[in-house]
């Protein structure tokens, strides 16, 4: 049996972590869980995995505990997947490298992909988290997130061009 990144033989947490997600293809699966997208073909259009690149990461996932395969609801022999609790905890993680995207890997032209809105004051929040207008941290929940109209775009084109083939 294959040695499993929670039986390492080191004490590094970054190791183990990355031993776990620590590949393109599985982050953008996780993202995608985040955005509310569950089903294959949705999971297969948005992160541009190839079906078996898409099944052997949601597989991978499965088995380490971050998704789980259910039923899809009405539709016999289809499937959804899910994050666990294990994989719902990588949000900060995904925030943490939204944030470093948005400063080093794009050009300020380019505009956010995503705003945010602090719901108690209506207030956009930056990627540092902190409301303008509050003067403090907000959590993750009490945010309201929104593509933007060109992110939208983005996806809606890589869903057509998925719908058309």
């Amino acid at each position: 049996m294959a040695k499993r990144p929670e039986d390492s033989d080191t004490l590094c947490p970054v190791s183990r972590s990355t031993a776990l997600i620590g590949d393109r293809w599985s982050l953008l699966v996780i993202r995608e869980l985040f955005m509310g997208n569950s089903r294959f073909l949705d999971l297969e259009a948005q992160t541009g995995a190839t079906p078996q690149m898409l099944t052997a990461r949601l597989k991978r996932l499965e088995a380490d505990g971050l998704v789980r395969k259910q039923p899809s609801a009405g539709e016999a022999r289809r499937h959804e997947y899910r994050l666990t609790e294990k994989g719902a905890d990588l949000l900060p993680v995904l925030l943490a490298l939204r944030g470093w995207g948005e400063k080093w890997c794009k050009s300020p032209e380019e505009g956010l992909a995503l705003r945010t809105t602090h719901r108690a004051c209506g207030a956009e929040v930056g990627l540092d988290g902190v409301c303008p207008a509050c003067k403090r941290p907000v959590a993750w929940s009490e945010l309201a997130a929104a593509p933007t109209a060109d992110y939208l775009d983005e996806r809606r084109r890589r869903s057509a061009v998925r719908n058309r083939t």
